[in-house]
């Protein structure tokens, strides 16, 4: 694997460390870690923990991520997607799940719940500036390229 870098981690339980679960995956899986079992109604939103806590290296995040098979399958995604946790940040991740399908959707504990992307952070310089450049576009908004 190209790039690696290191996450320290603190888990309530071990088992729950996130993990890649092939040679090609871009994210790793998170898990639920829960005192008992969540029912997420249709329409209803919760944050639920996962027990994991993060040390980043500046100048990286971890991005939380749906998992496509709970969408496909359950109507399940996150808000605030890509969640981002920073580097600085040491408290528990919790996920902030969402049921878009039409029944009640289980979480468990030990469930994979979430995806995460370790990914640079590039940061930029703000300049404020009186008038900016024209584009063919101008100040369209959505829709407005015809696509």
């Amino acid at each position: 694997m190209q790039n690696n870098v290191i996450i320290k981690c603190y888990c309530k339980n071990s088992k729950y460390l996130p993990f890649y679960a092939t040679e090609g995956s871009a994210g790793a899986d998170i898990f639920a870690d829960i005192d008992s079992d969540e029912t997420l109604k249709p329409g209803e939103r919760k944050a639920i923990p996962s027990g994991l806590k993060i040390e980043i290296p500046e100048g990286y995040e971890a991005q939380i991520r749906p998992r496509s098979g709970l969408a496909l399958k359950s109507g399940i995604t996150l808000l605030n997607t890509p969640g981002t946790i920073d580097s600085d940040y040491r408290g528990e991740i919790k996920v902030i799940m969402i049921n878009l399908g039409t029944e009640d959707f289980i979480i468990k504990q030990g469930d994979r719940i979430a995806q995460m992307i370790i990914a640079p952070v590039t940061k930029a310089e703000f300049k404020l500036e009186l008038n900016l450049n024209n584009t063919e576009r101008g100040e369209g908004g959505f829709g407005s390229t015809g696509f």
